[in-house]
């Protein structure tokens, strides 16, 4: 096992034992930035996974909702991404609550003032998107069950 920081997986896992040791809170880069965690099942393997996502709060007829983005540094969506079309029900920590939450892909319409809500408030997601190349970055809706 490698303990390499700049593993990627490595990097996970010290992001979230961080995030739980601070009641949902990160510092150093992240330090301010709306982070949660994410526990979805694999779609291949079957395997319990945890992934630290960015999101922002969305309107939701008086009830939370969560917005995540697939944005995976690349042309291809990351793992957590399928993983959720295959197994939507899901749970979130926030803070210090845990939450069960159903998945789904925002439709073009709802799409499309989110993700540029969330370029504006940070543009390290036009990045994302150039080096998405032709991939549309999809947002996931996590509403609570």
């Amino acid at each position: 096992m490698t303990t390499d920081a700049n593993d990627p997986n490595e990097l996970n896992r010290q992001l979230i034992a961080e995030f739980r040791e601070n009641g949902g809170e990160i510092g150093g880069m992240l330090e301010g930035v709306r982070v949660l965690l994410l526990h979805t099942v694999g779609a291949k393997s079957g395997a319990a996974r945890v992934n630290p996502l960015r999101y922002r709060l969305v309107d939701g007829d008086g009830e939370p909702r969560w917005a995540v983005f697939g944005s995976g540094g690349g042309p291809r969506h990351p793992a957590w991404y399928h993983n959720l079309l295959a197994n939507p029900e899901v749970t979130i920590e926030v803070g210090t609550e845990t939450i069960p939450v159903t998945a789904r892909v925002a439709d073009p319409t709802e799409r499309d003032p989110i993700w540029a809500a969330q370029k504006a408030d940070a543009p390290l997601y036009e990045e994302f998107e150039a080096a998405a190349g032709t991939r549309t970055i999809p947002v996931v809706i996590l509403e609570r069950r």
